[in-house]
């Protein structure tokens, strides 16, 4: 970790501080929705819209990396979304905070795929995975903290949680601001020294490449199973289809976060050291088996069993895929497109699996809506199977880490 470049630090220690402020409006967001008078569905509408437009601006945002630079937009991206967030908290109607919110969607977007963009490119291409691994492992840590916190903070008014994100996320603009290295415009090859200028790799020359195909499928995979599914339908699970308390609900979200934690620490180095694919495969597979049986679990201990079975599973391909989007686009390239594909593929499997799970359960109970969730991260699976290895040995596949590839197939 002491190799990474300084500007890689600062992105990480942002990326633990928007996590954190994202966790802790989460409790208060629902209950401030519900005091202008509105219906469940309205309630809802309100979380939707910002998963919605984030959605949306995706594909404007990786033209906007391109035009702009990641650290222009990252920036423009944090202040976009703490000015939303204060305005959320002033919001005197529903319209607003519906209005508001869903600008924070655009914001949001905005600074998450420039943070992949230069997670890409500040990260050497040795610690590639390493740096994946720390930067969802700062993520989850903020998630995991974030609500506790915001459950406090609700008891100073539904307002200040709001305020308080707000000011989070100002700082986390400021330190980028004044600590990160501008990133160069030209990436130095590692042959001869020389400097090359930096590209843009569409999704149309991405998508020649089968382990870009693969990445995709697993990172919607990812939204539809961890993202999606987990939040909405496992806590359902466990208090209707198990019969159990609501605490269990959050406990078991908790076990999973731990197994998560427990895999992230160590898929990174993994695959730094072995190949993405020796990591990523038996990651899928285990997040594959535990969910397609999680909907038949007899009891509570055997649901929390398989719960954390499944976070150790996607901690270990999460981070590994990203790693893999790394040596696909490489540091001398910007991912444009290609990029905010990697994006959407996720938000687009976190907003069809809850509704496609939901509706399934509905109909022919839990078993059934796990097992099609189980079936989704199965495909991802057969994806990556017939992929390349992107980063062999441990090595580069190439020495520009460029999409180089004619015939991948």
């Amino acid at each position: 970790m002491k190799h990474l470049p300084r500007g890689l630090w600062v992105l990480l220690a942002a990326n633990v501080v928007i996590a954190l402020g994202y966790g802790l409006i989460a409790p208060a967001l629902p209950i401030f929705a519900s005091t202008f008078g509105v219906s469940v569905t309205a309630v809802s509408a309100v979380i939707s819209a910002f998963a919605v437009m984030r959605l949306a601006f995706a594909p404007a945002t990786g033209r906007l990396v391109t035009v702009l630079g990641e650290r222009r937009i990252y920036l423009t991206g944090l202040i976009i979304v703490a000015a939303s967030t204060l305005a959320c908290a002033f919001a005197a109607s529903y319209w607003q905070l519906l209005l508001f919110r869903a600008a924070g969607g655009i914001g949001s977007t905005m600074f998450t795929v420039s943070a992949m963009a230069l997670l890409i490119r500040l990260a050497p291409p040795q610690l590639r995975g390493r740096a994946s691994g720390y930067f969802s492992a700062g993520f989850l840590i903020g998630n995991l903290t974030g609500p506790l916190i915001g459950a406090a903070l609700i008891g100073g008014g539904l307002k200040l949680p709001f305020v308080v994100y707000a000011i989070a996320l100002v700082i986390a603009a400021l330190g980028v601001a004044f600590f990160m290295p501008a990133v160069p415009g030209h990436a130095v090859d590692g042959a001869g020294g020389a400097h090359k200028a930096v590209e843009t790799v569409t999704f149309a020359t991405a998508c020649r490449d089968n382990a870009y195909r693969a990445v995709l499928a697993s990172n919607f995979a990812q939204g539809w199973a961890s993202m999606g599914v987990r939040i909405a339908l496992v806590p359902l699970f466990i208090t209707q289809g198990l019969g159990e308390s609501d605490a269990w609900a959050g406990v078991i979200l908790a076990f999973y976060a731990g197994g998560n934690m427990i895999a992230i620490l160590v898929a990174g180095r993994l695959s730094d050291t072995y190949g993405r694919r020796p990591i990523l495969l038996p990651g899928l597979a285990i997040a594959a088996a535990s969910t397609l049986t999680l909907g038949y679990s007899p009891n509570l201990a055997v649901a929390v069993a398989l719960t954390t079975i499944a976070g150790i599973g996607s901690g270990l391909f999460a981070p590994t895929h990203q790693a893999a989007l790394g040596d696909v686009l490489g540091t001398s390239q910007r991912g444009g497109s290609a990029l905010a594909a990697y994006g959407m593929a996720s938000d687009l499997g976190a907003v069809i699996g809850p509704l496609a799970a939901g509706a399934v359960a509905t109909v022919f109970g839990f078993g059934p809506a796990f097992l099609l969730t189980g079936l989704v991260v199965v495909v991802a699976f057969a994806m990556w199977l017939p992929a390349r290895e992107t980063n062999p040995d441990g090595h580069v596949t190439a020495p520009d880490d460029a999409v180089a590839v004619e015939t991948l197939d």
